[in-house]
């Protein structure tokens, strides 16, 4: 899953601080955050653990694998982040977003750096709530791209995603709630 799922998948506003951490921090890292934050980390990595290993997703991935091999999980979770997005009624959506933002930048002593530089873009160009737009996800699968180190920049990925809306649709549909309950029981042993 990408940033709104992850957003999403939270009971606090520490948690959303772990979610996002987890993409930012060493192992070993972990442990130096307040207790509540780590509960966002561990759900973070328990959420990629349930993800990976789902049909669902081989399913997907198998749409993507061809040009991007071993990147095509990264270009599933981004995908679900739109069908997730148009799954929320847009008021919603946007106050997620908000919240989102809010939490971050209340908790900001305990973001790196590069963290802290990419929160200031998400915030100022919406991430979060453009998601829900063909190019929100063509601006975010971009960015896979342009952070993939053995990628060409011009692979045509997002004509792959609109190519396969369909299909990707079906497995978001087939997966999430499945998700949805596996984080609920993920939470409530914290």
């Amino acid at each position: 899953m990408n940033f709104l799922a992850h957003s999403y998948l939270t009971f606090s506003d520490e948690q959303i601080v772990g979610q996002f951490l987890q993409d930012f921090i060493r192992n070993d890292e972990r442990f130096s955050f307040p207790a509540k934050i780590q509960q966002g980390i561990t759900l973070h990595r328990e959420i990629d653990t349930f993800t990976d290993s789902h049909p669902a997703i081989f399913e997907a991935k198998k749409l993507f694998s061809p040009l991007v091999r071993l990147y095509s999980g990264a270009f599933v979770d981004v995908s679900f982040d739109y069908f997730l997005a148009n799954s929320l009624p847009e008021p919603q959506l946007f106050e997620h977003s908000q919240k989102v933002y809010a939490a971050l930048k209340n908790h900001q002593d305990f973001l790196p750096v590069n963290l802290i530089l990419m929160l200031e873009k998400m915030q100022k160009d919406n991430w979060l709530y453009n998601y829900r737009e063909d190019w929100g996800i063509q601006f975010s699968i971009q960015n896979v791209l342009n952070k993939a180190k053995y990628l060409r920049k011009d692979l045509p990925v997002f004509e792959i995603f609109l190519n396969n809306k369909p299909e990707l649709k079906k497995n978001f549909d087939v997966f999430f709630p499945v998700l949805l309950e596996q984080v609920t029981k993920i939470n409530s042993g914290f």
